[in-house]
């Protein structure tokens, strides 16, 4: 259960202190009533949102700490100063709050932890399951009289997200690329089908992926449940690991074939052992004891960490994936790693064995809350010599190359800020740039769009699109100040200190003089005119290359070709150009799906569908009588009664 500790008494009682004593007073005073039990504690900033999120054997003790300030970091003062309040959630043991806490920053992102900002799912081979009886021993039909049902001829694709089909789920792989390269493989070498559902049982002859032989057309009947069973199960069994005894069945397949004189049959057997040679070629990895693992390295330079992740499965090899985890100068490297454990498997089990180059905090702790979550037992490893090692040691080299290559980028994105301040005359480098643009069609769905760069590269996380709402058809300006007007109303309530990094230094606004001026008088009317804004305007004949910028006080100006910042500004507009075609289009198809039976009140998605199916178009239901309405599959009378009345209102 959660709870609320924070009291208004409490933050006027020490008006006359300095903001760690009076952060440290409401935390004094809440002390009294924590319980001696495991839990998860959270520090609450002025807007209501979580500052750091932490765990704790013994919620009292714990949070007392935070009230020493000798013996507190400066990084954790200014937590405390900035707290304004207190939220605790009991649980029963101390892995359990591990867990919740690793849910918790994933959650809410609190500035003052260790944040791995990983919101991508990892991807997974999948094959379906078909229906009893079994794969194996399934009797054949011959398929000539009736049309072949797609239960019964497993379906092989990549899958994202919540398992809820049933099937055989192979991996995580690092990366959608690297399903993409297996599947293909995996076609050629099984040939089952990639096609869905609803494309199976609609084709009357093969499609190109028969005849490319990637796979056996069971949805015509060329292969029937037998066959494809046993290509199933070898699929199956080689993912399993099992790589060895399929190919051994081939290749006495593919000998038999030969003594039969059967060589077009041989030659293709033969074919696909290469194939799987050359997966395995590709993914294995041949370390003793090897199955289920993932690797983890770690690489720290100046402040900065890369945390270095191998896959593999059934002893393979299933891709990497490189992290660069949030975190403050001061944090040690065992916490960073064990932080950015707790978050990585948050939410997704850990396989048997973690394979680490050195150990994080709590090792103990986090093993079990692994286990608990995995529903297996998840041992955590440091090794120190063998073939394990030298694969700990190639995940550390790796994190140390890629940390080299971001800093690298990081510097020249750096320069590039710095030169976009001299360009435009600003007294100190921007931290956050903001370009905005605006998409419709003759003022049709319009929207609004805003991109964000700073010097980390793009800000994606911080895009925003805005529908707009007030202003009139094709009045670009209008929307440009809606857009402005909304954004920045936005920031000055959520963010009046300008202390959380949203708050831009510079605007790039696409257009000219007239534009540029209607947008400084806007800001300057909602007491933002302090934020630099430049207008980016294509040149003759709209040449990418001659952009003109347009500078509140100088004269219009080009840069040279070759100034490395022209291209910059130039992929930042384009990025905001795209960004907000990318939103008009999206907005527009949306539209564009529906229709007035989306407004008739108990009509959800399966009805709209069956009766858009029945009578062809929402123009035909409007126009269709109570005794035609009930005919369509699943429309009571009742329901056909509503749908007539709606449409027939204020007629």
């Amino acid at each position: 259960m959660a709870h609320s500790t924070g009291s208004a008494e409490t933050k006027k009682s020490k008006r006359g202190a300095t903001s760690y004593d009076r952060g440290a007073a409401m935390l004094r005073a809440q002390i009294k009533t924590l319980p001696a039990q495991p839990g998860v504690y959270r520090m609450i900033g002025h807007d209501g949102t979580p500052l750091y999120v932490g765990k704790a054997k013994d919620l009292s003790k714990r949070v007392a700490s935070y009230t020493q300030r000798a013996r507190l970091p400066v990084r954790l003062q200014r937590m405390v100063a900035l707290a304004q309040n207190l939220e605790i959630t009991v649980t029963r043991t101390e892995t359990e709050a591990l867990l919740l806490e690793a849910n918790y920053i994933q959650k809410f992102l609190p500035p003052f932890n260790i944040l791995l900002r990983d919101d991508k799912s990892y991807p997974y081979i999948l094959i379906t399951r078909p229906p009893a009886p079994r794969l194996r021993g399934a009797s054949d039909h011959t398929l000539k009289s009736t049309k072949p049902d797609f239960e019964d001829f497993p379906q092989i694709a990549k899958h994202r997200g919540a398992k809820n089909r049933k099937g055989w789920y192979f991996g995580p792989f690092a990366s959608g690329a690297a399903v993409t390269e297996t599947l293909t493989l995996l076609q050629r070498g099984f040939m089952l089908r990639n096609c869905s559902d609803s494309y199976f049982a609609n084709r009357s002859r093969p499609c190109l992926q028969y005849h490319i032989k990637r796979c056996t057309a069971p949805c015509v009947g060329k292969v029937g449940k037998e066959e494809y069973a046993k290509q199933t199960a070898d699929a199956v069994d080689f993912l399993k690991g099992r790589n060895q005894d399929v190919q051994h069945k081939l290749a006495t397949q593919m000998q038999a074939a030969s003594d039969a004189l059967d060589f077009e049959t041989a030659a293709r057997l033969r074919d696909r052992i290469k194939i799987l040679t050359s997966i395995q070629a590709k993914q294995s990895i041949h370390v003793e004891g090897l199955r289920d693992a993932d690797v983890i390295a770690l690489h720290q330079n100046s402040g900065k960490t890369a945390v270095q992740v191998f896959f593999f499965r059934e002893g393979r090899n299933y891709g990497a994936r490189v992290f660069y985890p949030a975190h403050d100068k001061t944090d040690s490297a065992a916490d960073i790693m064990a932080a950015f454990i707790a978050q990585f498997y948050a939410g997704k089990p850990a396989p048997s064995l973690l394979l680490l180059d050195r150990a994080p905090s709590d090792a103990e702790l986090l093993a079990a809350a692994l286990s608990e979550q995995a529903q297996h037992k998840v041992h955590i490893t440091v090794p120190q010599a063998g073939d394990k090692k030298r694969l700990i040691d190639m995940a550390q080299h790796n994190a140390q190359e890629s940390l080299a290559r971001t800093m690298a980028e990081r510097d020249e994105q750096v320069r590039l800020m710095n030169r976009v301040a001299e360009i435009f005359g600003m007294a100190a480098p921007p931290k956050r740039i903001e370009v905005y643009d605006n998409s419709h069609i003759q003022g049709s769905f319009a929207v609004g769009a805003m991109i964000a760069a700073g010097p980390e590269g793009f800000l994606k996380k911080t895009y925003r699109k805005f529908n707009i709402r007030h202003a009139q058809s094709n009045d670009d300006f209008g929307m440009m100040r809606e857009v402005l007007t909304r954004r920045f109303q936005r920031l000055m309530t959520e963010d009046p200190e300008r202390g959380t990094g949203l708050w831009p230094d510079l605007l790039l606004i696409d257009g000219g003089a007239g534009q540029l001026g209607k947008v400084a008088a806007v800001m300057d009317e909602m007491g933002v005119g302090d934020i630099a804004v430049v207008g980016i305007a294509k040149g003759p004949d709209r040449n990418a290359g001659r952009e003109r910028f347009f500078v509140p006080g100088r004269e219009p100006f080009t840069l040279p070709h070759d100034d490395p910042a022209l291209y910059y500004l130039q992929r930042l507009r384009d990025e905001a150009h795209r960004f907000a075609i990318g939103t008009h289009r999206a907005r527009r198809a949306k539209a564009i799906g529906q229709s007035r039976l989306d407004e008739v009140p108990g009509i959800g998605a399966s009805r709209k569908r069956a009766l858009l199916h029945h009578f062809g178009s929402a123009k035909a239901v409007e126009a269709a009588d109570i005794e035609a309405l009930t005919r369509a599959p699943g429309i009571s009378r009742a329901v056909a009664q509503k749908i007539h009345d709606y449409f027939r209102e204020g007629r």
